[in-house]
């Protein structure tokens, strides 16, 4: 444990994606730039509130063209967003997102951090997200990373001086960073983190404006420039083949699961930043005033002198030839007293070292996962790939040393060791740190001080190369990782985890008992280990019963899984619990499930959650069976429909064409679909016409301007989207048309229906509509007009069209009753009347 936590601080701020992504290999112009980067002693620090806000052309241009440490600091990590790639929400979609921003970060120079806010949905003031978030614990971190990361100079995304204007988030973050501007330097803020960090003062504080915060660029034309600087971030790299611009748009295309992939643009731009603290350069140098040479530090002036010798007289055909430099450089860095620099310094030093000499160092498991008391064959992999003379001394894992007797490095000559790894049996598993507590609406659960701020979970095993370079010895540290290969992909990179020997799943998150009749509920366990021998139970609460207390199972081989069924029985009143399955092996008591989120533009993603699924007794009805369902940008609808016994149709919208969807009860198209399907508008006559013959068509929400200009025809009325919203869950809801059958047909739905709700209550509402439309309720946030909005309904020939930007997709996968009641009825709409014993399947 004490070498976990030395390496824990010793690696605190400096861990990047890189340790689970392919290493890199640079080439001369790599390395060159990267000497410029060594020769640069200084820092900038952008400041936003989710992945997708930072602006990625100032963040490139500070990191390329000035050569600045930077790094944006994003306040949350987007788990209140929605996914246009696949079904992670909530947690799973933040850790999805962080990893999304830590690609954008590889590729525009950058590094990441992160505070312990949560981002529970769209807030509508400061005032309502500081108060969910906890302010002055969103402070501290935000002050505990800028004393971390000392920069010289920070950049807001947004204004503080607007609040009210846009998302609370966005405010809320520039309302933390200019307060934080000076309360990093103050001793009597956050006492407690100066055991581990010291006071630091920024050199000055920016906004990074533009004409969108002016509303148009002729009042920006305008307005007073005196406090501004204009930085054209246009420039072209010809070392990089690519200009900033163009590096700016691959990097924001990594937030894929926003829909961010765009086309790259080059041509000079200027970006605009409005001094809010500190003094006024009087020139386009942000850094003016700054000493961002080594004469910065005690006894830097000699290292610079080498190292800037080498710059300017790079040899890019034969990099190696400054090594000698580099390692007198390095003797003289391992002596400075700036812990803060000699740590940056000796960090990039190393990897240049690394680079001129084209060595490559690798400690790769044969296995991607591993669990505690097991050991794992790694393999060691070093070459030289320079005629320097080199040679290696140990490899250092796990508290373990490998003598090599000086194992000489010829050049290209590849060594390659086995080494086993024992796993200690008190190894913590690996999965986002995060996580791993629970946590509260607007705030994650992190116990540790030196993990705030840090992007990801730190991976358990390095191993350290000591080289010796012509005598001299240098360390080299290289994380654990699993190398292997596919047909239909190549070489890959994962990460290596520490996993329990078990996990165990349900099939659904949510279990809906229509009934008191019992339910079977299948518990897959996997065995993470060969031999795995053990028994479950169902944990639930004292109103619902299990046929068995204890299954006994047996697996034989790591990688397998079983399925054991138990058989819930519910109590006869409406009631909600959460069971989870206990595994018991060798007196230990496991409980989670484990989790990947696979995709090709991140590392894979292994995340370790609690095992539980939401049963709830629900007294609901429903007409009809057979439903059509579009899917949209992703969401769990069809699932949770399933639930209550509908048989869901997934659509493909290219095979609609006229009659196809009349053998359907009812179409609904998932979130998003007509912003996200372009075929949707070529095929909408078919979906009007399906209702005019007598169907029910049912929209969920779309983002308003978000299709082609030319598309007018979303509903067979005049209906305009706008953005109004009702952000919070809990906000009173009026029932408008209390005699509709919408509200009253099969379920009786009432404002008690509308309880325990998750998130928010929609988005998206419509503002405008034709007569036609009945609204059906009206809602409002705090200190707002009501809105009439989020659901419509509209006869259309013999059936119904209804809209409705009620978060269906958040509540039924939650389980909230009301919302189930709600859509079983506009899904029944039209629907004779049930005799009182018909059933939930409407037999």
């Amino acid at each position: 444990m004490r070498n976990y936590l030395v390496l824990l601080l010793g690696l605190f701020f400096g861990l990047q994606s890189v340790l689970s992504q392919a290493p890199k290999k640079s080439s001369s112009s790599d390395i060159y730039h990267s000497l410029q980067k060594l020769n640069f002693l200084g820092s900038a620090m952008y400041i936003a509130a989710h992945p997708d806000d930072e602006n990625t052309r100032l963040i490139s241009y500070l990191s390329n063209e000035v050569k600045a440490r930077t790094a944006y600091l994003s306040i949350t990590r987007g788990d209140g967003g929605q996914n246009l790639i696949g079904s992670e929400l909530r947690e799973l979609l933040g850790v999805l997102r962080t990893q999304e921003l830590l690609a954008a970060r590889s590729v525009d120079g950058g590094e990441q951090f992160f505070t312990r806010a949560n981002d529970f949905g769209y807030s509508k003031h400061p005032e309502e997200t500081l108060e969910i978030w906890d302010k002055e614990a969103v402070l501290g971190d935000v002050v505990w990373i800028l004393r971390n990361f000392k920069p010289d100079v920070i950049v807001n995304r947004f204004d503080h001086r607007t609040p009210g204007s846009t998302h609370g988030h966005h405010t809320s973050s520039a309302m933390l960073s200019f307060e934080a501007f000076d309360l990093v330097n103050d001793p009597n803020a956050y006492p407690e983190q100066l055991g581990k960090v010291s006071i630091w003062q920024p050199k000055r504080l920016f906004f990074n404006t533009s004409w969108w915060f002016y509303g148009s660029p002729e009042n920006f034309e305008k307005a007073d420039k005196s406090r501004m600087m204009n930085l054209d971030v246009g420039v072209y790299y010809p070392m990089k083949g690519l200009s900033n611009n163009e590096i700016a748009s691959i990097a924001s295309s990594q937030h894929l699961s926003q829909g961010f992939g765009r086309l790259t643009s080059r041509g000079s731009q200027d970006e605009y930043i409005e001094l809010l603290s500190g003094d006024m350069p009087d020139n386009s140098n942000i850094f003016e005033g700054v000493n961002t040479s080594w004469s910065r530090i005690k006894g830097g002036e000699a290292i610079g002198e080498i190292l800037v010798a080498v710059e300017e007289n790079f040899d890019f055909t034969n990099p190696s030839k400054h090594l000698p430099e580099l390692l007198k450089a390095h003797r003289l860095l391992v002596n400075i007293e700036d812990d803060h620099w000699k740590r940056i310094k000796l960090d990039e030093l190393k990897d240049i070292i690394l680079d001129v000499c084209g060595l490559y160092l690798e400690a790769s498991s044969a296995e991607s996962n591993a669990v505690p008391g097991s050991t794992v064959k790694i393999n060691i992999e070093a070459i030289n790939r320079s005629n320097t003379n080199i040679s290696l001394n140990s490899v250092y894992l796990a508290s373990e040393t490998y003598a090599q007797d000086k194992l000489s490095l010829a050049n290209n000559q590849k060594k390659n060791l086995a080494i086993d790894l024992i796993i200690p049996e008190d190894q913590a598993y690996t999965s986002p740190y995060w996580l791993t507590e629970k946590g509260s609406l607007g705030m994650y659960t992190v116990n540790q001080q030196e993990l705030i701020g840090n992007p990801e979970t730190i991976r358990p095993f390095h191993a350290v190369f000591e080289l010796v370079f012509d005598g001299y010895a240098v360390k080299f540290e290289k994380p654990v990782v699993h190398r292997f290969s596919k047909p239909d992909k190549g070489e890959l990179y994962e990460p290596f985890e520490i996993i329990p020997e078990a996990t165990a799943r349900f099939g659904e998150k949510v279990l809906i008992f229509s009934d008191g009749s019992p339910r079977q509920i299948p518990v897959t366990i996997t065995a993470h280990k060969n031999g795995l021998k053990g028994k479950v139970q169902l944990g639930h609460n004292k109103n619902w019963e299990v046929d068995e207390e204890f299954i006994e199972f047996e697996i034989a081989n790591k990688g397998d899984e079983k399925t054991l069924i138990f058989t819930l029985t519910p109590p006869s009143q409406e009631d909600l619990c959460f069971i989870t399955p206990i595994i018991h092996i060798e007196g230990k008591e496991l409980d989670k499930e484990l989790i990947k989120i696979p995709y090709d533009h991140i590392p894979k993603q292994t995340v370790l959650l609690p095992s539980e699924a939401k049963v709830v007794r629900l007294d609901i009805q429903k007409v009809g069976e057979h439903i059509g369902y579009i899917m949209g940008a992703g969401d769990e609808v069809p699932e949770s429909l399933e639930q209550i016994g509908y048989t869901i149709h997934r659509i493909d919208p290219k095979e609609i064409e006229a009659g196809s969807l009349d053998k359907y009860d009812a179409v609904v198209t998932g979130i998003r679909a007509y912003n996200v399907i372009e075929e949707l508008k070529f095929k909408q006559r078919y979906l009007l016409e399906y209702v005019e013959k007598g169907g029910n068509l049912i929209i969920q929400y779309n983002t308003s301007g978000r299709w082609d200009t030319a598309f007018n025809d979303l509903a067979p009325y005049p209906l305009k989207i706008s953005r109004d919203r009702i952000t919070n869950e809990d906000s009173e809801v009026k029932i408008l048309a209390r005699d509709h059958s919408v509200v009253n047909f099969p379920n009786s739905i009432t404002n008690q229906d509308f309880e325990g709700w998750v998130q928010e209550r929609g988005l998206y509402f419509p503002d405008e509509w034709d007569p036609k439309f009945t609204p059906i309720l009206q809602m409002n946030d705090k200190g707002e007009s009501p809105t009439d909005g989020a659901l419509l309904v509209a006869p259309y020939g013999e059936g119904n069209y209804i809209y409705t930007g009620i978060s269906f997709f958040r509540e039924l996968p939650a389980g909230v009753p009301g919302a189930y009641k709600l859509f079983a009825n506009i899904l029944s709409m039209g629907k004779k009347q049930m005799d009182n014993s018909t059933d939930i399947k409407g037999k």
